[in-house]
This record gives C-alpha cells, structure tokens and sequence, in this order.
C-alpha cells in the first residue's frame, strides 16, 4: 500500500493498493492485451489498459518484481496480506490498513 502524493493523485484515494510479482510470472491475457506504458519517473513505469485507461501495472527498472494494482485482479482474494505501507508521511490521519486495526482491536 502507498500514501505518497503521487499514488494518491494517481487514484483519487488515500492510498493505492499493490501486490507483487515476479516479471517473469506475469502474464497479459485479457482482451487489451500488453499494457500501454508511460514513464511517470524517470526509471518508474506505469501500465494502462489501452481499451479503458485503467491504471494496471508500475515497474521500476532496476526491479525484478511489478507491482500490480489489486482494484485491476480479477481475481481478488482474501489470501492477500499487507506487507507495508509507504509514503506514511503523507497519509492523511485516521486512515488506518485493516492489518494494523486487527493488530490494535486484537
């Protein structure tokens, strides 16, 4: 998960969400096939459906893993687990992973 102010212009929300894998893992098969590719820093690159726009995919150049974001799996199970959270500074207050409410709550 991340708060920085780039992710968050990006999704119009308090944080963006990822999951991670292995570029070599990663297949496209939906019908828009191979994402269309902007450079948004200068060594991050982002994915977007080239039928709708959606925001998919951000790989950084010296990365072995692609973070995917998870509002685009079809696929999106409860096995996943928040691992961190970046760009805290930024976050707003009170918004708060379901993992650190479980860890408080108990």
């Amino acid at each position: 998960m991340c708060s920085c102010d780039h992710c968050t212009l990006l999704s119009g929300s308090p944080a963006m969400s990822w999951v991670g894998f292995r570029r070599e893992t990663l297949t496209w098969t939906g019908p828009g096939g191979e994402p269309t590719w902007y450079s948004t820093w200068p060594t991050l690159h982002r994915g977007f459906c080239p039928r709708c726009g959606t925001h998919l995919i951000s790989v950084a150049d010296d990365s072995d893993m692609v973070m995917v974001t998870t509002f685009s799996l079809n696929q999106q199970g409860s096995d996943l687990e928040l691992v961190g959270h970046s760009g805290t500074a930024a976050r707003l207050g009170g918004v708060v992973p379901r993992a650190a409410l479980r860890s408080l709550l108990g």
